[in-house]
């Protein structure tokens, strides 16, 4: 695969041997979609039209690919989970229909009934308490220099361990949603604030999703923030970059609304990011190469930030391709987090013991700056700390203590394994009430 300029100039080949991304027509084997062609499908139009957001036409266009008792198997769990479906062409074609049980991408997005776990009695639908840290809506102050803008509550695809699942998609069986934000006027009491507060140097735009911002959206908030003369950064948080790539190449107005942005920074000595969020190197084709290429080209920074999930990355050789990859394209590994508390998603969580020996394992295999940073966001609004930095841990109980100073200075944060990684008399302890209590109360003595 030969690289070429802006200018089509001929370049020196781009993919060697060992980065060959995918770059066949993949989405031809899907008898729906074989007489697409390349330029059809590489337009985000035709991808947000054709867009899966329901079982029945996702059954309709695998029935040819999979078992009656496999679409079962996924009505049945869609309709326990908290999290509703939106796939695009471009990632549900590159799940292995020929062995969706296994696969990585489908086991992010698509829930299974024979994959439900029992939820841990400590897990809640908002485990990270946004809400109550909220003084504006769709906006969170946990940090004193960084707030979180969410300006959407939609995306371009649905993930099911989603952390803000109480909020983003649309509702349903299981869950009805909490409306945090939508554009125009209901944003104004946010960024009155971030301008009103002169601390905040830091502006996490993200929702729901900045990729469902329109250009002239990008434009508004970035610009309205850069004029803040205390808000030294942004950073957009997208999902796109891994499920919708082709939308830096045929959205010109978005991708150039990005530009000028990071532009304009540069120039005010500030600074503009995308904040991604690839977890497999499934994720990662050609296609995806292209679009951060030109992201690169024009300066834009490019960070991913990964979640550690059972069956998708939660072993050292997936992580390592997976930071390899990224950090060949020019995308910085910034974050690894340890799988939120989410009420409905208990199959994808490890333990804390196993993401740390993940950790052990996987730095060294590539550059320190390279090498993302595994974090624990803490239940009930600690914030971000890194994974091996509990004041208590048990890996019998299952049941880690963290402290927060920086954030909220007399508080114990509890984060949990889930139960399935316990013994059977370990799961008995948390599941009956009174010696929940009593162990809880004993994990709090014993860190205080």
């Amino acid at each position: 695969m030969i690289a070429h300029s802006s200018q089509g100039q001929r370049l020196t080949p781009l993919l060697s041997l060992r980065y060959a991304f995918r770059s066949d027509e993949f989405w031809r084997d899907l008898d729906h979609w074989k007489d697409i062609d390349a330029e059809l499908f590489l337009n985000h139009l035709w991808q947000e039209k054709n867009a899966i957001t329901s079982v029945g036409a996702l059954g309709a266009l695998i029935k040819n690919r999979i078992s009656a008792a496999f679409l079962k198997d996924l009505e049945e769990g869609h309709r326990m989970a908290p999290m509703s479906i939106r796939l695009t062409p471009y990632i549900l074609s590159l799940i292995d229909w020929d062995n969706p049980y296994l696969d990585p991408l489908r086991r992010q997005f698509l829930p299974l009934a024979s994959e439900i776990c029992v939820d841990h009695p400590m897990v809640k639908l908002d485990p990270m308490g946004e809400q109550n840290d909220s003084p504006a809506p769709g906006l969170t102050h946990r940090y004193p220099d960084r707030v979180l803008f969410l300006a959407t509550n939609v995306c371009p695809v649905y993930c099911r361990y989603c952390t803000r699942s109480y909020a983003v998609g649309l509702d349903t069986d299981a869950v009805t949603k909490t409306k945090i934000n939508a554009p125009g006027e209901r944003w104004e009491p946010a960024l009155r604030y971030i301008e009103a507060n002169a601390s905040v140097e830091d502006v996490v735009i993200s929702g729901g999703d900045a990729y469902r911002l329109k250009a002239r959206q990008i434009t508004e908030i970035g610009e309205r923030l850069l004029d803040a003369p205390h808000v030294r950064r942004m950073r957009f948080a997208t999902k796109g970059l891994a499920v919708l790539p082709m939308k830096i190449q045929s959205d010109h107005d978005w991708t150039d609304a990005i530009s000028r942005l990071s532009d304009r920074a540069r120039k005010m000595h500030k600074s503009i990011a995308i904040h991604t969020h690839f977890n497999h190197p499934n994720e990662i084709t050609a296609i995806t190469a292209k679009a951060l290429g030109m992201l690169y080209e024009r300066g834009v920074e490019v960070r991913n930030q990964a979640v550690i999930l059972k069956g998708v990355n939660d072993n050292p050789q997936t992580m390592h391709r997976l930071n390899e990859c990224l950090a060949y394209l020019n995308v910085r590994p910034y974050y690894c987090f340890q799988g939120d508390m989410i009420r409905g998603v208990e199959a994808l969580r490890t333990s804390l013991g196993d993401s740390i020996a993940l950790e052990k394992s996987t730095r060294g295999l590539i550059a320190g700056h390279n090498t993302p940073h595994f974090i624990v966001d803490l239940p009930g609004g600690g914030g971000k700390r890194d994974i091996h930095s509990f004041d208590y841990y048990d890996p019998y109980l299952g049941i880690a203590a963290y402290r927060a100073p920086a954030v909220k200075k007399d508080q114990v944060f509890l984060y949990c394994d889930p139960l399935h990684t316990l013994t059977a008399d370990a799961q008995a302890l948390w599941t009956n009430p009174a010696t929940r209590t009593q162990l809880l109360d004993d994990v709090l003595k014993s860190v205080k």
